[in-house]
C-alpha cells in the first residue's frame, strides 16, 4: 500500500456512529505509515471502541486540550476499505441528504466490513464431494450396514457423489462418510462451485441490431470514447431491447480495459438481468444485492475492489460498488420508486449514479419506457441527452391494449352482496381460454397480497385493524391468518367481531384469492404466483422465474415484482385486474405510478413471435393515466401532468424535504412537530424566495408499529434555498424530548 505523507500527528476520522461531524485522534508513530484516506481503523468513542474511516491529516487542536486527544488504537486494512472516488460520493450523500458522514461511509461497505475488525477474506463458494476409492469393496463392510449401504450407493452413480447427494439418499451418511474416511475407502474433496445461469434467464447475442438499436449504440460509443461526464437517457418502448444496448456499451467499455456499474431497482430483476450479462461475459460480472449471504456480497465486493472483476450488478446499495476505473454507469428502469432508501440514509440511487458519474467524469444512460418526470424534465431542459427507440425488436407490434369496465363486467348483486364478485370477468376469462388453448402464456397483475385485502363486520362495519399500525389487516386463507403487512403482527382470524360479536366479511382482493379463482376456473393450467408471501429466498425467485421462462408454467399472478423488465416470449396475455387500486393514495405521485406500473406490466406481453394483447380492468377508466396508458400516450400523460405540478409547486418544478416525526406518545409527537414547525417558519427566507412550510400535520398513515407519527414538509424553488430551514431542525434536534425519533427525508419518494 502506498504510504501517506504526514506532516502532523493528527488524524480526521469519520465514526461510524449517528453522530455528525469529523473527529480529531492522535496518531501513534507506528500506525502513521498504515495511513490512507478510506482505510477503516478503530478509535475509542466515549466508553467504548468503535468503527472508524481515515479521511485525511487534521490540523493540532488547541493546546488546552491536546493532551485530552485520544489516539487511533489500530488500522484495520493494509489497503483502503474504501476508494477515493466512493468517499467523494459518501461526503456528497452525506451533505445532500443530511446523515452522518461516517454512518454513509460505513452503509458503503458490504457487512464484513462494517465492524471494527481487521479484513478476512471471503472463501470461494465449495461443495464437499465423496470420492470412493480404488478398491473400496462394500462387501469388506458386513459389519457396517449403514455404512455398507453408504458406499454401495456411492459407487452405484460411478464412485463420485456430492455429500449434500448422498446424505438425501441415506439416512446419516454424512457420519458414515467420515467413518469410510477413517477406513481408507472413500476420500473427501472440496469443490469450488460455479453457478451456472439458471436456463431460462440468459440469452444469445443478437446477430444484427434494429437501426434504432445501432444509432444508440453509436451514440453512446462516441460519448465513451470522448469521455467526460455525460448523461443520457435511453427512452425505448418495452420490447425495444434496451438491455442489449446495454450490454454492448458495456462490451466496449470492457475492449478499453474501463469498468461498468449496472443498476436495477429490485431483486426481481436481478436474476433475468444477471443471466443476460454472465451469458455474455462470464464469470466477470459481480452480482451484488441483499438476497446474498453476507460472504458471497463480500467476495463480489473484494473481486471488484481488486480490480479482478469490472462489470459489478445490483440493486440501489450497489451505486458504492468499487468498480475499477469506471467509465459507464446504467440505471435500467430509472423510473422505478425502489431506487429510494425509505429509512435510516434515505438516499435515491439513481441520483447518486448520476453524481457519481460527474465527479468520476464518465457516462451515465438512465433506461426507461416511462421515464419518470425529474429524468424527462431534465432532459427537457437540456441537462441530459435524450436518445429514443420507439419500435420493438424485429418490428414487433405492440400489444392490443383493451378496456374492461368493471362498472359492467364486475356488478354487485343480490346473490354477491356479502361477497367480493370473482376477480376474473367475462372477458378475461374468455380471453385466457384462448390464450391457453393456443399453449401460450398468461400474466395477471394485482399489485394486492393475500386473499382479503380487509375484513369488515357485518353488524357495526369496523374494520379488523392492526393493534399497532393505523391500517387494516389482510387475510390469508391459506394459513386462516390476519396479516399486517407494515409490521408483520399477525394472528388466527376471529371467528366473530371483537367489537360487537357480529359475523365477519372478507372484502377486497389479493393475489392469492385470485391464484385459487384461476385453479378453480382452469384446472389444468400450471399457476405460480410472484409476490413476497410466495416468494421468500432468491433461490424460489430464481426458480419460480427460469421455470415460467421455460414454459412450465401457464399462468404467472403476482404484484408489482411482475412488471420489472422480465423478458418472457411465451406471454401473449396480460391482464391488469384493478387498474385503479393505487390511485387513492394521498401522494402527489399516485398518478405518476399507476401509469409506470400499468405501462411496464403491459409491456410484458408479445416479446416473442406471437403478438400480444392486454386487458386492462379499472372501475375509473376516465382518470388521467388509465385513460392514456390505454392510448399508448406517455407524451400526453406526462405533459398534463408536469402542468398539474407546476400549478401546485411539486417536484420535480421544486426541490422538497419531508421532516418526520415518531413517538411511542401521541401527544409527545405532536408537541415536537409543532415546536419544529416554529423553527422552520422563524427560519424561512423572505418570500420572494419561494421557500414554503406545509404543515405539521399527522402522516396519511398515522400510526405504524405502535408509534405515532406526524410530518411537516418544506418545498423550494431550489435545493441550497432549503438550508436555512433545515440547518435550523437540525440544531433544534438535541432539544427534543427523548423518545421522538426524527428523520430529514430529502427529496422524498412517498408522502405515506
Amino acid at each position: 500500500m502506498s504510504q501517506a505523507l504526514f506532516d502532523r500527528p493528527f488524524a480526521a476520522v469519520a465514526v461510524g456512529r449517528p453522530v455528525r461531524g469529523e473527529f480529531t485522534y492522535a496518531v501513534p508513530d507506528a500506525l502513521g505509515p498504515q495511513l490512507a484516506p478510506g482505510v477503516r481503523v478503530k478509535v475509542p468513542f466515549g466508553r467504548s471502541v468503535s468503527l472508524g474511516f481515515y479521511l485525511g491529516p487534521a490540523p493540532a487542536p488547541p493546546q488546552a486540550v491536546e493532551a485530552r486527544v485520544k489516539p487511533i488504537t489500530a488500522v484495520l486494512d493494509r489497503e483502503p476499505a474504501l476508494t477515493p472516488d466512493v468517499v467523494e460520493l459518501c461526503r456528497f450523500a452525506a451533505q445532500h441528504y443530511r446523515y452522518p458522514l461516517g454512518e454513509v461511509l460505513r452503509a458503503a461497505l458490504p457487512p464484513g466490513l462494517s465492524a471494527p475488525r481487521e479484513e478476512r477474506q471471503a472463501r470461494p463458494d465449495v461443495v464437499h464431494v465423496a470420492v470412493a476409492l480404488p478398491g473400496a469393496e462394500p462387501l469388506a463392510l458386513h459389519r457396517a450396514p449403514a455404512q455398507q449401504a453408504t458406499l454401495s450407493y456411492l459407487l452405484a452413480v460411478g464412485g463420485r457423489a456430492s455429500v449434500d447427494e448422498v446424505a438425501h439418499a441415506i439416512e446419516g451418511a454424512r457420519g458414515h462418510l467420515r467413518a469410510l474416511v477413517k477406513k481408507g475407502l472413500v476420500r473427501l474433496e472440496a469443490e469450488a462451485v460455479d453457478r451456472p445461469v439458471a436456463e431460462g434467464l440468459g440469452s444469445a447475442r443478437p446477430a444484427s441490431l434494429t437501426p434504432e438499436q445501432a444509432s444508440a449504440v453509436t451514440r453512446l460509443e462516441a460519448l465513451l470514447a470522448a469521455g467526460g461526464f455525460s448523461p443520457v437517457l435511453l427512452q425505448g418502448v418495452t420490447g425495444s431491447g434496451k438491455t442489449e444496448v446495454y450490454l454492448r456499451l458495456v462490451e466496449r467499455a470492457l475492449e478499453q480495459s474501463h469498468g461498468a456499474l449496472v443498476l436495477v431497482p429490485e431483486i426481481a430483476l436481478t436474476p433475468q438481468l444477471v443471466g443476460r450479462f454472465r451469458s455474455r461475459f462470464g464469470p466477470k460480472v459481480a452480482v451484488l444485492h441483499s438476497a446474498l449471504t453476507d460472504t458471497e456480497r463480500l467476495r463480489a465486493w473484494q473481486h471488484l475492489r481488486r480490480a479482478e472483476v469490472k462489470v459489478a450488478v445490483g440493486v440501489r446499495s450497489a451505486v458504492w460498488a468499487p468498480v475499477a476505473d469506471l467509465r459507464v454507469i446504467v440505471v435500467d428502469e430509472e423510473h422505478d420508486p425502489s431506487f429510494k432508501q425509505d429509512d435510516k440514509l434515505r438516499y435515491q440511487a439513481r441520483d447518486l449514479a448520476v453524481v457519481r458519474a460527474r465527479q468520476a467524469g464518465c457516462l451515465v444512460v438512465l433506461g426507461s419506457a416511462t421515464p419518470s418526470l425529474e429524468t424527462l424534465e431534465n432532459a427537457r431542459r437540456g441537462r441530459y441527452q435524450h436518445l429514443h427507440l420507439r419500435r420493438r425488436v424485429d418490428d414487433r407490434p405492440m400489444p392490443a391494449l383493451h378496456l374492461v369496465d368493471l362498472r359492467v363486467e364486475r356488478p354487485r348483486t343480490e346473490e354477491n352482496a356479502d361477497t367480493e364478485p370473482p376477480m376474473l370477468s367475462a372477458p378475461l376469462r374468455a380471453a385466457m381460454t384462448e390464450t391457453l388453448e393456443r399453449g401460450q402464456q398468461v400474466i395477471l397483475f394485482l399489485n394486492r397480497r393475500g386473499h382479503a385485502t380487509f375484513v369488515t363486520c357485518e353488524v357495526c362495519g369496523q374494520n379488523l385493524k392492526c393493534t399497532d399500525c393505523d391500517v387494516c389487516m389482510t387475510y390469508y386463507r391459506a394459513s386462516n391468518r390476519v396479516q399486517c403487512h407494515y409490521c408483520g403482527r399477525a394472528h388466527p382470524l376471529p371467528r366473530q367481531c371483537p367489537d360487537c360479536s357480529g359475523p365477519l366479511l372478507q372484502l377486497g382482493v389479493g393475489t392469492e384469492r385470485v391464484e385459487a379463482e384461476v385453479a378453480d376456473a382452469f384446472p389444468r393450467a400450471r399457476v405460480g404466483r410472484l409476490d413476497r408471501d410466495a416468494v421468500t429466498t432468491n433461490e424460489r425467485l430464481t426458480d419460480l422465474l427460469s421455470s415460467f421462462a421455460r414454459r412450465e408454467l401457464d399462468v404467472l399472478i403476482g404484484t408489482q415484482m411482475v412488471a420489472k423488465g422480465h423478458d418472457f416470449p411465451g406471454v401473449t396475455l396480460v391482464a391488469v385486474l384493478l387498474a385503479d387500486s393505487a390511485l387513492s393514495l394521498p401522494d402527489f405521485r399516485a398518478a405518476e405510478r399507476t401509469f409506470h406500473l400499468l405501462t411496464q406490466v403491459a409491456g410484458r406481453a408479445g416479446r416473442g413471435q406471437d403478438p400480444g394483447r392486454v386487458l386492462v380492468q379499472t372501475y375509473n377508466p376516465e382518470a388521467l393515466p388509465i385513460a392514456a396508458m390505454l392510448r399508448n400516450d406517455f407524451d400526453g400523460f406526462s405533459e398534463a401532468e408536469l402542468r398539474r405540478r407546476r400549478l401546485l409547486a411539486w417536484p420535480p418544478l421544486t426541490r422538497m424535504a419531508a421532516i418526520k416525526l415518531e413517538a411511542d406518545v401521541a401527544e409527545r409527537c405532536a408537541a415536537a412537530a409543532q415546536r419544529l414547525a416554529a423553527v422552520a417558519t422563524r427560519a424561512l427566507p423572505p418570500p420572494s424566495v419561494g421557500v414554503r412550510l406545509l404543515g405539521p400535520a399527522p402522516a396519511p398513515i398515522a400510526r405504524i408499529k405502535g408509534k405515532t407519527r406526524w410530518q411537516l414538509v418544506l418545498k423550494a424553488p431550489t435545493h441550497a434555498a432549503l438550508a436555512g430551514p433545515l440547518d435550523a431542525i437540525e440544531r433544534e434536534l438535541p432539544a427534543l424530548p427523548s423518545g421522538v425519533r426524527v428523520a430529514i427525508d430529502v427529496d422524498p419518494g412517498a408522502m405515506l
